[in-house]
């Protein structure tokens, strides 16, 4: 119990540190995107395998919306029949779209994760994660407009530009790595807590479209904390949090969802709905509501924005829909698992 208090009180306490905005793509429901979030979370779930998919929408209401498109698969699986120890896989890949020229970011991360058990409980586990991205950076330069194509306030597409347009297109690579600890205290499984630290941009590559011109990617840092925690047979809840860093740019966010669950027959919850708010610190209020049936989750979240910007964007941050499939393959795997922490 006292864990529990100790960690609500430093999700509070830590949210309200002075920030800016993070660099990397990032997503409101942090806690689903484990690749980007930290490798050495990828296959620790309730499920030996979860496959996902992710859609955010921001800044519609100030300009041409940020799009981004997220599909995760992992898989876990025992290194030997009678070994408490697990390794886990993982394939990410998404297309980030923005602004008027289309600025768009493809990128594929494959992840490896090494979970170690560290007691013959099985409740106590310390994970080393490693992943490697292909990112590809484009832009429409036939959606450019540029100066010499106005005249008298009117546009002419068929001025010339006078431009030296880059190469429109690079292609760079990425390798992070990070480690995770998660466990259940004591005999009981009502509580599991998680923390962990990564790191991206190891290779800190050249993101610059033009040849003689560097623009050096700054190594991103970040610092995951998590607990679930059953209060009665009925209710449960979870407390997020997560701080990353990138050269100049910080980003804190955090926030508690409270669950109600039905159960059936089974041993496992049949229906649960989970409701909550995220904040992060200096730019939204995140209201969240996420479905559970079965081995189906679904979570929506929408930014409300409290940043300087909101005299233009009129509160209207980016709207977030995940939707992901966990469960155990092959069927009855469940009987012989080991790896229950953390269970989200």
């Amino acid at each position: 119990m006292k864990n529990f208090y100790l960690l609500v009180l430093l999700c509070m306490v830590f949210v309200p540190v002075c920030t800016n905005a993070q660099a990397d793509i990032h997503f409101s429901q942090f806690y689903e995107t484990t690749t980007l979030r930290n490798p050495a979370m990828v296959g620790v779930s309730s499920g030996n395998y979860k496959v996902s998919a992710y859609y955010r929408s921001q800044w519609s209401s100030v300009a041409n919306p940020y799009e981004t498109i997220l599909i995760n698969g992992e898989y876990r699986f025992a290194l030997s029949g009678s070994s408490n120890d697990y390794l886990s896989v993982g394939l990410l890949g998404y297309n980030d779209k923005a602004g008027d020229i289309d600025q768009k970011i493809s990128a594929v991360y494959p992840a490896i994760n090494f979970n170690k058990s560290l007691n013959q409980a099985n409740n106590s586990y310390l994970s080393f994660g490693f992943t490697g991205g292909y990112q590809q950076y484009s832009f429409d330069p036939s959606k450019a407009t540029f100066n010499n194509q106005f005249q008298n306030g009117s546009f002419y597409a068929g001025n010339p530009t006078l431009e030296n347009l880059p190469n429109p297109k690079f292609v760079v690579y990425d390798i992070g790595a990070g480690i995770n600890y998660n466990f259940t205290p004591g005999s009981s499984d009502e509580a599991t807590y998680m923390f962990g630290i990564s790191g991206y941009h190891f290779t800190q590559p050249d993101l610059s479209y033009y040849l003689t011109h560097r623009n050096t990617e700054n190594t991103r840092w970040n610092v995951n904390a998590g607990m679930i925690r059953d209060l009665n047979v009925d209710y449960m809840l979870q407390v997020h949090a997560n701080y990353a860093n990138q050269g100049t740019y910080s980003e804190l966010i955090g926030g508690i969802l409270l669950g109600w669950k039905s159960f059936s027959l089974h041993a496992d919850p049949t229906f649960s709905i989970f409701a909550g708010s995220l904040f992060r610190y200096g730019d939204a209020i995140i209201p969240v509501i996420k479905l559970k049936y079965k081995g189906m989750s679904l979570g929506t979240s929408y930014d409300i924005n409290v940043s300087t910007l909101k005299p233009a964007s009129y509160m209207q941050g980016g709207f977030e829909i995940t939707l992901s499939l966990t469960g155990d393959y092959p069927p009855g795997s469940s009987v012989y698992k080991k790896t229950v922490c953390p269970r989200f």
